[in-house]
C-alpha cells in the first residue's frame, strides 16, 4: 500500500469513516468542513442502523448486511482510540404484523434470514406479549424482531469518528491546505453542485424532521411502525422520526409535518404518550439519482474521488463505505459494488 495524503471535504458521516478507515491504515488524513463536525444530516437525532428485508437477495443489500456485522466491532475500535461514546448498541427491532397474509411472509423471511444472514443475526416472529409495556400494537397479536438492527447517536457517532482521525494524527479542520488525494462527502449540496458541473440531475436533497423525547427505555428494541422510527438511546431518551420532503423552503425549520410524526409516535408506543420533548431538529439528507450511495472517481478529475448520497442510511453503510472507499483512494483498488459506483447515478 502506498502511503498517500488524503484530503476528504465533508465531516459527515461518510466523510468521517473514509477519513477514519484511511487513518488506521497509516495515511495522513485531513478533514475539511467549514461548519464543523456532524454539522448536516449527520448531526440528527434518530440513528437506526436497520437491514433490508431478507429476501430478493441483491449487492446492496449484502453490502448493508455486511456493514451492520461490522459495525459493532468497527464502533468499539472507533471509541477506543478517540475515548469517546458513539452510542452503539445492537438493540435490535420490533414491527408489527397486520394480517393473515403478512404474517405469512414474516415466517417465510425468517427462512430466507437464517440463509442470507448467515445465521450471525435473526429474523423472528414473536407474540406481542414477549415485549409487554413496550410493543406496538399488532392487529395479529404478532411482532417481527430481527436482531441485526441497532443504534447510535448520530453526534456522538461523528464526534466519537472525529477523534480517532485525530488520534492517529490526522486532521479535523473548518478551513485548510488541499493535500494528495481528495474525497468529496459534501452532502446534499455536493449533489447540487456536481448535478450543475455535469448538466443533468445526478441526486438531490431530501428534508427529515425528528425529536428527541425524554424516557429511558435504553435497553429496548426499536420499534418502526406506521412509518415511524421510534430508537430508544442509551442516555435516557427515545428519538422519533421522520419526515421525507422533496419539496422545502426552509432546511432547518420544523413545523406540523413533525408534530404529526410525534403524535403517530405515541400512537404506536403508549409508553411514549407523556414522555415530554426536549428537542426537535430538521435537516436535509443526500439522495443520489440511483437511490444507493455513490461511490468512486469524480468525473473529469484525477486523483479526485466522491462519496456520497448516504440518505437514510448513512450511519448503516458508514464502516463498509469507509474501508470500500479507503481500498480505491489508497491502493488504486475497486471494491466497490457497480449500483453504488459513481456512473449509476450519470
Amino acid at each position: 500500500m502506498a502511503i498517500r495524503d488524503v484530503t476528504i471535504y465533508g465531516a459527515g458521516i461518510f466523510g468521517l469513516s473514509v477519513a477514519w478507515s484511511c487513518a488506521a491504515r497509516g495515511a495522513k488524513v485531513r478533514v475539511i468542513d467549514p461548519h464543523g463536525v456532524g454539522a448536516g444530516s449527520s448531526g440528527g437525532l434518530v440513528g437506526a442502523l436497520a437491514p433490508h428485508v431478507p429476501e430478493r437477495w441483491n449487492a446492496k443489500k449484502a453490502f448493508q448486511f455486511d456493514s451492520l456485522i461490522m459495525a459493532e466491532g468497527y464502533w468499539k475500535m472507533v471509541e477506543a482510540t478517540s475515548g469517546q461514546s458513539s452510542g452503539y448498541g445492537r438493540t435490535g427491532r420490533l414491527q408489527p404484523i397486520a394480517d393473515d397474509r403478512a404474517l405469512t411472509l414474516a415466517r417465510d423471511r425468517k427462512a430466507e434470514a437464517a440463509s442470507l444472514w448467515q445465521g450471525k443475526a435473526e429474523w423472528d416472529v414473536r407474540p406481542v406479549s414477549d415485549f409487554s409495556g413496550w410493543a406496538p400494537d399488532s392487529p395479529t397479536g404478532y411482532l417481527i424482531h430481527d436482531t441485526l438492527t441497532a443504534r447510535m447517536n448520530p453526534r456522538l457517532a461523528a464526534k466519537a469518528l472525529a477523534g480517532a482521525v485525530c488520534a492517529k494524527g490526522g486532521e479535523v479542520v473548518v478551513e485548510g491546505r488541499e493535500e494528495g488525494r481528495i474525497v468529496w462527502a459534501t452532502g446534499w449540496q455536493g449533489l447540487l453542485a456536481l448535478s450543475d458541473q455535469l448538466g443533468k440531475p445526478v441526486g438531490n436533497g431530501v428534508k427529515g424532521q425528528s425529536a428527541l423525547l425524554r424516557h429511558d427505555a435504553a435497553t429496548l428494541p426499536q420499534i418502526f411502525a406506521d412509518s415511524v422510527h421510534i430508537i430508544p438511546h442509551a442516555d435516557g431518551t427515545v428519538a422519533v422520526g421522520s419526515t421525507s420532503e422533496r419539496d422545502f423552503d426552509d432546511p432547518a425549520s420544523c413545523d406540523n409535518a413533525l408534530d404529526d410524526v410525534i403524535a403517530r409516535a405515541r400512537a404506536v408506543c403508549p409508553a411514549i404518550a407523556e414522555a415530554p420533548v426536549i428537542e426537535r431538529w430538521a435537516g436535509v439528507r443526500p439522495r443520489a439519482k440511483s437511490r444507493a450511495p455513490m461511490l468512486g472517481h469524480y468525473p473529469g478529475r484525477p486523483d479526485h474521488f466522491i462519496a456520497n448520497g448516504g440518505f437514510k442510511i448513512g450511519f448503516g453503510m458508514g464502516p463498509n463505505v469507509g474501508e470500500v472507499m479507503a481500498d480505491l483512494v489508497l491502493d488504486d483498488r475497486d471494491t466497490i459494488p457497480e449500483d453504488f459506483k459513481v456512473a449509476a447515478s450519470l
